[in-house]
């Protein structure tokens, strides 16, 4: 009975500090670099703020959007207001893998009230965390 009850209570101890440090790695996510430049440019998209969005960004991916944005005849400004549309709301993010120079973070979010899973690509340029590609999807990858 005695041994039983010890295994109980130590059993009920693992998970709580399992769970509590499950809790704490989300937040921590919240505090990397990576996380911050990307919430940096959803506040840029939000803000329709074209030459803040452009800083987030790398260099590819920024050659990317002019490029596809000069096709559609649209100016950036219009191409901003098509990201803002198109942006995820309730970003809320749940893991993130970094390797050298290259990461990619995982995240939830909302889009016209339907769950979607992201994955962001980013890379390091010129000591710099910068976003690149992402995807999202309503299917849990």
């Amino acid at each position: 009975m005695r041994t039983a009850l010890r295994s109980i209570l130590a059993l009920c101890l693992l998970l709580g500090f399992s769970l509590a440090a499950g809790a704490a790695d989300k937040k921590d996510l919240e505090s990397t670099p990576q996380a911050k430049v990307y919430r940096a440019s959803l506040k840029a998209i939000a803000d329709g703020d074209y030459a803040a969005y452009t800083k987030c960004m790398t260099s590819e991916a920024v050659k990317e959007i002019e490029k596809q944005t000069k096709e559609m005849g649209k100016t950036p400004k219009d191409g901003m207001e098509m990201l803002k549309m198109m942006a995820a709301t309730d970003v809320k993010f749940t893991d993130l893998k970094v390797d050298g120079k290259k990461a990619v973070l995982s995240a939830t979010g909302k889009q016209d009230k339907e769950v979607m899973y992201g994955s962001i690509d980013l890379l390091e340029e010129n000591g710099q965390w910068k976003v690149g590609k992402q995807s999202w999807t309503n299917k849990k990858g």
